[in-house]
C-alpha cells in the first residue's frame, strides 16, 4: 500500500474540493506530519502555536517576484538589513580631525577569525591616499650591497605566501587606563582585526641584496602625506616580516596600505607601515616621531620610558555576551554559548579560563576552529543561564609561557598614565535582567 492509499476518500475529496494553497496544504497535512514527530522520540517536544505564524504559512514577498540579476552589485554588497554593522568613529579618539584617527571593528559582530576587509580597523596619519600601482615604487637601500627599486610587477615576482594574522593598536584598550570609559566592546576593544595576508618575506628579498654585517636596524616609511615611519630590529626582519599586498584573498583596500604594506607578526599594528614605498637598514634606530614622543611608555619605577616594546601581549575579551550583545532575552533555565576571542604577539593561544565572579574562581572555555601563532582564536564555554549578577572575565595564556595579568599587575609594570599595551584581564558586569555594563576588577 502507497501513502496515498492510507488517505480516506473523504479526506481526498476536502484536499480537492478546496483551493490550492500553502496555507490549506499545511493544514492538512499537520495531523500526519505530528504523528512522525511523535514516533521520532530522539526530538525535542513539538510546541504548536495558537495561532498560525504569517512567516510560515504565507508566501513572502521576495518569494513572489524576481530577484536582482546577477550583473548588479558586480562587486558584492552586504545585505541592507547589516547596515549597522559597520566600523565606527568618535571624535575622542581622534587628534584634531578624522584624517589623523581610528574606525573601529564590530567584534561582537564578527564570526570566525577573518575579519572582512570592508570591517578591518583602520588607523590613519594622514589620510587615506589614492595610489596609482602602477606609478608606486619600494626602494630598497642603505648597508646592502646593492640597492634595489621595484616595481609592483616586479615585486610579485618573488615566491609569495599566504598567512593569517592580527594586527592590534598597541592603544587597543587604552583609553581605559584610569577607568570604563565606553559602554561597547567595540570601542573598548575593537582596535585590532585579522585577516590572510598574501605577500612576500622580505629576508627573500634581501638574499639578492647583501645585508652588510653591519646592519642592525631597518626603517620603514610609507608613501602617504605623513611619511609614518618606524625602526624595526633586524633579528624581526629575518624572521617573518613580510611586505603584502594581498588580503582576505584581493588587493588590499586603500586604507589598509594599497598596493603594498609592511606586515610584522604579533607586533604592534603601528609599525605595520601602510603605503610602503621605502625601506633603509642602518647600524643604529632612526628615533623617528612615532617611537619617541608616541608609542612609548613611561613606568611606575623610575620614571624612565619603555621605548623598544613591540610585541602584543597575549590577551582576550567574552564578545557574547557584551554591551551590544546582551542577555536580556534569556531565561532562568536557558542553556547559552558564552563566547570571546584571544590572541598573542608572542605565540599561539594555549588556554582561556572564565571567571563568573570576577577572578576569585575560573573554569576553563574550549577553543574552537582554527588555532595558530599570532592569530585569534575564538574560545567557548557553554552556560545555564540562572539569571543572578555575575562579573565575567576571561584570562588567556599562550605557549611562550605567558598569562593575562590583572589590571593591577599590568599597572605595577607599565604605570596608569601609558595608554599603550594594556592587556589586563576584562570584564564585563551581567546584571539580574541581563544587561552588560563595562566594569574594572584591579585584581
Amino acid at each position: 500500500m502507497n501513502k496515498i492509499d492510507k488517505i480516506s476518500n473523504d479526506e481526498l475529496s476536502v484536499v480537492t474540493e478546496e483551493p490550492a494553497s500553502r496555507r490549506s496544504f499545511f493544514k492538512k497535512t499537520a495531523a500526519y506530519s505530528m504523528s512522525a514527530f511523535a514516533a521520532a522520540s530522539v526530538l525535542a517536544p513539538v510546541k504548536v502555536k495558537a495561532g498560525d505564524d504569517p512567516a510560515i504559512m504565507e508566501e513572502q514577498p521576495w518569494a513572489t517576484a524576481w530577484g536582482t540579476p546577477v550583473t548588479d552589485n558586480l562587486y558584492g554588497l552586504p545585505s541592507p538589513y547589516e547596515s549597522n554593522v559597520t566600523r565606527r568613529t568618535t571624535e575622542l579618539l581622534s587628534s584634531g580631525n578624522m584624517r589623523a584617527s581610528i574606525a573601529v571593528t564590530p567584534i561582537q559582530d564578527i564570526t570566525g577569525i577573518i575579519v572582512p576587509n570592508g570591517l578591518f580597523f583602520n588607523r590613519n596619519h594622514g589620510g587615506t591616499p589614492e595610489i596609482d600601482p602602477n606609478k608606486h615604487r619600494l626602494m630598497i637601500h642603505g648597508l646592502l650591497e646593492k640597492s634595489l627599486v621595484l616595481t609592483m610587477d616586479e615585486l610579485k615576482k618573488y615566491p609569495n605566501v599566504t598567512r593569517i594574522h592580527f594586527i592590534e593598536c598597541p592603544a587597543n584598550g587604552g583609553p581605559e587606563w584610569r577607568n570604563p570609559q565606553f559602554p561597547s566592546i567595540q570601542f573598548a576593544k575593537g582596535f585590532m582585526s585579522c585577516a590572510e595576508w598574501t605577500g612576500v618575506y622580505l629576508k627573500d628579498i634581501l638574499k639578492d641584496l647583501g645585508l652588510k654585517p653591519e646592519a642592525r636596524w631597518m626603517l620603514a616609511e610609507g608613501g602617504d602625506s605623513s611619511h609614518m615611519g618606524r625602526t624595526v630590529p633586524i633579528d624581526k626582519v629575518l624572521d617573518d616580516a613580510m611586505v603584502v599586498w594581498g588580503q582576505n584573498g584581493e588587493a588590499l583596500r586603500p586604507e589598509q596600505g594599497y598596493p603594498i604594506r609592511l606586515l610584522l607578526p604579533g607586533w604592534e599594528g603601528n609599525l605595520m607601515v601602510k603605503w610602503l614605498a621605502r625601506l633603509e637598514f642602518a647600524s643604529e634606530p632612526f628615533y623617528c616621531k612615532e617611537e619617541t614622543a608616541k608609542y612609548t611608555a613611561l613606568t611606575n619605577k623610575d620614571g624612565k620610558a619603555i621605548q623598544h616594546f613591540y610585541a602584543n601581549e597575549v590577551n582576550s575579551v567574552i564578545s557574547s555576551p557584551c554591551p551590544e550583545k546582551p542577555w536580556t532575552d534569556l531565561k532562568k533555565g536557558d542553556t547559552v554559548e558564552i563566547e570571546g576571542i584571544a590572541w598573542s604577539g608572542m605565540g599561539t593561544i594555549d588556554g582561556v579560563d572564565i571567571s563568573f565572579d570576577g577572578g576569585k574562581n575560573w573554569v576553563e572555555a574550549s577553543l574552537k576552529g582554527l588555532v595558530l601563532p599570532q592569530a585569534w582564536t575564538r574560545f567557548s564555554y557553554i552556560y545555564k543561564y540562572e539569571g543572578k549578577p555575575l562579573f565575567l572575565s576571561s584570562r588567556a595564556r599562550d605557549d611562550a609561557g605567558y598569562v593575562q595579568p590583572s589590571i593591577k599587575q599590568e599597572r605595577d609594570a607599565i604605570g596608569i598614565e601609558g595608554v599603550y599595551h594594556r592587556n589586563g584581564i576584562h570584564t564585563w558586569e551581567v546584571t539580574e535582567k541581563g544587561e552588560v555594563h563595562n566594569v574594572q576588577i584591579l585584581s
